[in-house]
C-alpha cells in the first residue's frame, strides 16, 4: 500500500524536495560507467511460444572433424557404451557429415531438425575468413552504434552478413537442436579465439535448444540467443569471455539449466530485458519468462547479470568466488523492460563472492590485445564498477522476491540495494525518477551461514540507501540502517518501508562509488568498494562528508555560544551535548551500521534543542527556531536509524536535517559574523548635575 502524503501541502513539499533531488543529480550527471550493450531496437514477443523439449528424433545431420587419432584420444575415456556409440556417428559422420557447425545449421531446412555434433575443437574456419565487399563496406561504414568497433546490425543486416560479428550464426531456424555427444559439456567445444563477437548467436531462433557443448573465448558473448520465443541452454558451458557466458536479449519462455559460466568480465549468466509480461501485476505473478535452475556462476566479475532482468526466476543454483554474486537493476539506458520487476530467487548459494579483479584495470592488463590478456590463466577485465565481497547488488528493481537463499562469507555485503533515477535509463519523466527500488520482499534468507550449518558471516548482511516504498525484510540484522521494516505475517500485515528519496549519506556514496570507468583505468578514489583500491576511513565519500558536516556544525555552535550565550548554563550543557553527538556521529559513520550513529544523532538533536532554547531568549529567536527545528529532524533521524523506521514518512529525517543545516548554516555564521563585529557601545559621561538657584 502507497502511503498517503496527508495533505496538499506535504505533497507540495515533497515535490519540492524531489525537484531539488533531481536536478541536483542531473547537473552532477550519471557518474561514468560501463553501459550494458548496444543491441538493434527489437520487437515485443507476444508470448505464443514454448519451452522446447529435449528430443532423440527427427531429421538429423551429423558434424565432425577428421583426424581419427585425436578423435580416439578424445573419447578414450568414455564409458564403453557411449564410446562405442561415438565410434558409430564418426563412421557415418565421415560418410555424408559436416565439418563445421555452420555448415550443418545452413543445412538444416526442416524445422525440428538435430544437429549432432562430435567430440572436437570447433574453430569455424570459414567463418573467419575475409569478409565479402558488401559486407566489408558495411562493417567499415556509418552505423547506429558499435561494440568493440563492430557494427550494430539491423536483421537484414544480419542475414546479408552473419559472420561479421559471429562465429556461428542461426538466423530465423526454427526449433533447432544442437548437441554435443561427448561424455561432458567440454568435450565439444566452440572456440572464437577472440576473432568474432560472439561465438555462436541465435538470433529470431524460437525453439532452440543447445545441449552438452561449450563456447570460449569471444570479445563478447559464448552463447548470444535475441529475440527469440522458446530456448533451452542445457549442461552447458562459456567461459573466458570479455563479458558474458550466456546472454539472451528480448526473450520468453526460456530456460537455463545445469549451466556453468566462468571467466567472464561481466557475468556468467545474463537474461537481459526478459520478456515484460508481469509489469502491470503486483507479487501475484502467474508465469515467469526465463528459468534458470542448477546452475554454477564462478569466477567472474558478476556469477549473474540482470539490466532489465524482468520476470526471471532463479533457484537452486550457485555462484560463488565471482566480484559480486547476482546483480539485477536499472541502471542503464536503452534497454526494453526498464525498470527492471519481477525477478524471484529461491534456494540459491550466493556466497564468498570476495574475487578482486579491478588489478588487472589498474596494472593495465585490460588494455592489452584479447588474447594477450591471460584469461585463459585466471584474469578477469571487470566490465563494470561493483562492491568487491558483495553477494547481491539490486540497484533499481521492483517486486523482486529473494527467498531462502544462503548468502554468506561475502566480506562487503549480503545484499547492496539503491535506487536509481529514472534519467540514468534515458527517462526525463518526472515521476521516473522515484519509480525504482518499491515492493521487494527479503524472505526467509539464511545470513552468514553455510548449508552445513558453519558461522560464515557477511560484512554486512545488508546495505541499503533507505529508498523504497513497499520492502519488507524478515529476521534482517546486521545491516547499515538498524531498522529495516519487516514483512509481518498472516495476523500483522507488513508496514514496510515508505521512503521516495534515499539517506543522503547513501545516495552520495552511490554516486560517488559509479565513477568506475575502466576504460580510462578509472577507479574512484573515496569509495571502499574496489578490493586492495577500496578507500578507508576518513578517506570514504561518506566520511567526508560526515567529518566535514560536523566540524562545521561544531564550530558554529562554539561561536554562538561564545558570542551570544556565555552566560546560560542551558546553553553550556546544550553545546557539550551537540559537539559530542557530532563527534559519536563522526564514528558511527566509519562504523558503518554501528549504534553510535542513532546515538550521536540524539547527543546532537538534544544539544541543539537546549541551544534553541537558549537562542529563543536572545534577539535571535529565529534563529532559535530554526536551531530546534534541526534538532527535531536530528532526534527523528535517532528513532529512525534506532528504534524504528518511522513509517509514513515519504522522506528521511536525514534529508531534512540536512535542508534544514543547509538554511541554517549560513544564518549561524551571520549571527555570529554580527555579534564579532558590533561596536562596543561609548561609555556616556554623567549630565552635569544642575547649579543651585539663589534668590
Amino acid at each position: 500500500m502507497k502511503p498517503s502524503l496527508g495533505s496538499a501541502a506535504m505533497k507540495a513539499y515533497t515535490r519540492l524536495l524531489g525537484i531539488v533531488a533531481v536536478v541536483a543529480m542531473a547537473t552532477l550527471g550519471p557518474a561514468a560507467a560501463a553501459s550494458a550493450h548496444e543491441e538493434r531496437p527489437t520487437r515485443e514477443l507476444d508470448g505464443t511460444g514454448s519451452v522446447p523439449v529435449y528430443r532423440t528424433t527427427g531429421p538429423t545431420l551429423l558434424v565432425c572433424k577428421t583426424d581419427p587419432a585425436d578423435f580416439a584420444t578424445r573419447i578414450a575415456a568414455f564409458p564403453a557404451d557411449l564410446k562405442a556409440a561415438n565410434e558409430q556417428l564418426w563412421t557415418q559422420c565421415q560418410q555424408d557429415g559436416y565439418r563445421h557447425i555452420q555448415q550443418a545449421v545452413d543445412a538444416a531446412h526442416l524445422p525440428g531438425t538435430n544437429i549432432k555434433i562430435l567430440p572436437g575443437v570447433y574453430l569455424e574456419e570459414p567463418s573467419i575468413a575475409p569478409a565479402s565487399p558488401q559486407c566489408a563496406a558495411m562493417e567499415n561504414g556509418a552505423v547506429r552504434g558499435r561494440i568493440y568497433g563492430y557494427p550494430v546490425l539491423t536483421w537484414d543486416q544480419q542475414l546479408a552478413c552473419p559472420h561479421l560479428a559471429n562465429l556461428v550464426a542461426i538466423l530465423g531456424k526454427k526449433n533447432l537442436q544442437l548437441e554435443g555427444t561427448g561424455a561432458n559439456p567440454a568435450d565439444v567445444l566452440v572456440d572464437a579465439q577472440y576473432k568474432k563477437l560472439n561465438a555462436i548467436r541465435a538470433d529470431n531462433a524460437d525453439g532452440v535448444y543447445f545441449r552438452n557443448m561449450s563456447a570460449q573465448r569471444a570479445q563478447f558473448n559464448a552463447f548470444y540467443i535475441m529475440e527469440t520465443d522458446g530456448f533451452v541452454v542445457d549442461r552447458t558451458m562459456g567461459r573466458w569471455n570479455d563479458e558474458y557466458a550466456f546472454l539472451t536479449f528480448a526473450v520468453d519462455h526460456g530456460l537455463y539449466t545445469d549451466c556453468e559460466g566462468y571467466g567472464n568480465g561481466d557475468s556468467a549468466f545474463y537474461p537481459g530485458a526478459a520478456s515484460n509480461i508481469n509489469k502491470d501485476r503486483g507479487h501475484d505473478v502467474p508465469r515467469y519468462a526465463v528459468e534458470i535452475q542448477r546452475c554454477y556462476g564462478h569466477h567472474n566479475t558478476l556469477g549473474y547479470s540482470g539490466t532489465a532482468g524482468d520476470s526471471v526466476w532463479v533457484h537452486d543454483s550457485v555462484f560463488t568466488e565471482n566480484t559480486a554474486g547476482i546483480a539485477t537493476d536499472s541502471a542503464f539506458p536503452d534497454h526494453p523492460g526498464m525498470p527492471q520487476n519481477h525477478s524471484k530467487f529461491e534456494n540459491n548459494v550466493i556466497a564468498n563472492n570476495n574475487t578482486d579483479y579491478y588489478r588487472h584495470i589498474v596494472d593495465g592488463t585490460c588494455k592489452k590485445p584479447f588474447e594477450q590478456r591471460g584469461y585463459e590463466q585466471g584474469v578477469v577485465c571487470p566490465a563494470v564498477g561493483l562492491p568487491v565481497g558483495a553477494g547481491v547488488v539490486n540497484p533499481g528493481g521492483n517486486y523482486n522476491i529473494w527467498r531462502g537463499n544462503h548468502i554468506y562469507g561475502n566480506r562487503y555485503s549480503g545484499f547492496v540495494t539503491s535506487f536509481v533515477p529514472g534519467f540514468v535509463r534515458n527517462d526525463t519523466g518526472f515521476a521516473q525518477q522515484f519509480d525504482t527500488s518499491h515492493h521487494n520482499r527479503y524472505l526467509d534468507n539464511v545470513m552468514g551461514v553455510s548449508e552445513q550449518g558453519e558461522a560464515k558471516p557477511n560484512g554486512l548482511n545488508f546495505w541499503w540507501d533507505g529508498q523504497g516504498v513497499g520492502s519488507c525484510w524478515t529476521d534482517m540484522s546486521d545491516t547499515n540502517i538498524r531498522t529495516v521494516p519487516g514483512c509481518g505475517d498472516d495476523d500483522l500485515p507488513a508496514i514496510g518501508s515508505h521512503r521516495y528519496l534515499g539517506e543522503p549519506a547513501g545516495t552520495l556514496k552511490m554516486y560517488a562509488c559509479a565513477g568506475y570507468d575502466g576504460g580510462r583505468q578509472h577507479l574512484p578514489s573515496d569509495c571502499d568498494w574496489y578490493g586492495e583500491y577500496a578507500a578507508s576511513g576518513l578517506a570514504r565519500i561518506e566520511v567526508k562528508w560526515a567529518l566535514g558536516g560536523a566540524v562545521l556544525l561544531g564550530l558554529l555552535a562554539i561561536g554562538l555560544y561564545y558570542r551570544r550565550l556565555r552566560a546560560s548554563k542551558r546553553a553550556l550543557l546544550g553545546l557539550l551535548l551537540a559537539v559530542g553527538g557530532l563527534s559519536v556521529g563522526v564514528f558511527g559513520t566509519i562504523e558503518t551500521g554501528s549504534v553510535l550513529h542513532p546515538i550521536g544523532l540524539a547527543l546532537y538533536g538534544a544539544g541543539f534543542a537546549l541551544l534553541g532554547l537558549a537562542l529563543r531568549g536572545t534577539h535571535a529567536r529565529g534563529l532559535g527556531a530554526a536551531t530546534l527545528i534541526v534538532a527535531v529532524f536530528a532526534l527523528l533521524g535517532a528513532v529512525d536509524h534506532g528504534l524504528i523506521m518511522i513509517p509514513y514518512l515519504p522522506v528521511s529525517p536525514a534529508l531534512l536535517r540536512v535542508l534544514t543545516e543547509v538554511v541554517w548554516i549560513p544564518w549561524a555564521l551571520g549571527a555570529v559574523l554580527v555579534a564579532v563585529r558590533a561596536p562596543a557601545a561609548a561609555p556616556t559621561a554623567p549630565e552635569p548635575r544642575p547649579e543651585p538657584v539663589t534668590a
